[in-house]
């Protein structure tokens, strides 16, 4: 998801964010950034999942649930249903992936 999401923030940005003017000063530089945090936490997720390491696992989907945690506040403090709805739906997919990710093999 993360690997698609920061492609598309490069090919098609308007399809991602329709309430940013991209015509405005600096945008592009945030887009990118934007794009390649994605991307830098695809591979990391990616990795650790090639990998089967725990820890690398438990570490990302962390981030992963620090980062929705904030969109969650986010779209609370913008009024942004579709922002905080979608936040604290990826905020219950992470924890539950943490949980899973630390349960002891049987």
């Amino acid at each position: 998801m993360e690997l698609g999401a920061s492609v598309m923030f490069i090919i098609s940005p308007e399809s991602m964010e329709d309430t940013v003017d991209l015509n405005a000063k600096g945008v592009d530089f945030l887009i990118l950034m934007w794009a390649s945090r994605q991307f830098a936490l695809g591979v990391i997720l990616a990795f650790a999942t090639i990998k089967r390491s725990s820890p690398m696992l438990t570490l990302a989907y962390i981030f992963l649930l620090v980062m929705f945690a904030a969109d969650l506040c986010i779209g609370v403090a913008q009024h942004d249903s579709s922002l905080y709805i979608g936040a604290g739906v990826m905020c219950l997919i992470a924890s539950t992936m943490i949980y899973f990710v630390n349960q002891p093999s049987k």
